[in-house]
């Protein structure tokens, strides 16, 4: 199975020249580190920044270059700086081509819970909701099960609901799945696990047609 960093190698690969991304919380950031030789995309950080690179080197941090993470960041010539009044506005103008957000479940409809956990701090739920709402290409990364071995993806989300029926399609370290109105459609499995095994991890409606090939990370 993928680690945190291979699930955002195999993300990186749905990637497309010239496409304005906005990356959410957590996996989703690392992705910047991955993108492939030849393409050229933009990345939007709803803090308000646009052409956000990579994950600087040790040493090399700015404390004020942050992403909506508060991760230390890099930016790429031409970059640019705005308020948060520009930067949803971006993105509830449908101004970015592919969202990729992290999840705590997703449903095999499309609805995804990423923002509470009842009973626990809450700092605020960020602009996913706006995402969400906005995108018309949205990607999930997650792990597939939590600590305790339950699944993620449900049937039904038992977490509040960011948004309904809008993700597109899942990475985790096990394979990579489409949301269709069937289910979750399995497209490839990870480096070394099994169709079983998938299947025995996923609470949601899964659907497996012929061979499932091997990711390629």
């Amino acid at each position: 199975m993928l680690d945190k960093n291979g699930i955002a190698k195999r993300i990186a690969r749905e990637l497309k020249n010239g496409y304005y991304v906005n990356l959410g919380i957590g996996i989703p950031t690392l992705v910047a580190n991955y993108v492939p030789e030849g393409i050229k995309v933009v990345f939007q950080s709803e803090n308000g920044m646009l052409g956000m690179g990579p994950f600087p080197f040790e040493g090399e941090e700015q404390a004020d270059l942050i992403n909506a993470g508060k991760q230390t960041v890099t930016i790429l010539p031409g970059g640019s700086f705005f308020d948060s009044a520009t930067s949803f506005a971006m993105i509830r103008g449908r101004h970015v081509d592919l969202t990729i957000l992290g999840a705590m479940e997703v449903t095999d409809t499309g609805d995804i819970a990423n923002w509470k956990v009842p009973g626990k701090m809450v700092k605020g739920m960020g602009g996913a909701m706006d995402l969400v709402a906005s995108a018309e290409n949205i990607i999930v990364t997650m792990m597939h099960t939590d600590k305790a071995g339950n699944s993620k993806l449900l049937k039904k989300c038992t977490l509040p609901l960011t948004g309904v029926n809008c993700v597109k399609k899942i990475v985790t370290e096990l394979c990579v799945m489409d949301v269709t109105p069937d289910g979750f459609k399995l497209l490839e499995r990870a480096p070394g696990v099994t169709v079983e095994e998938i299947k025995s991890k996923t609470q949601g409606r899964l659907i497996v047609e012929g061979e499932i090939p091997e990711m390629v990370v």
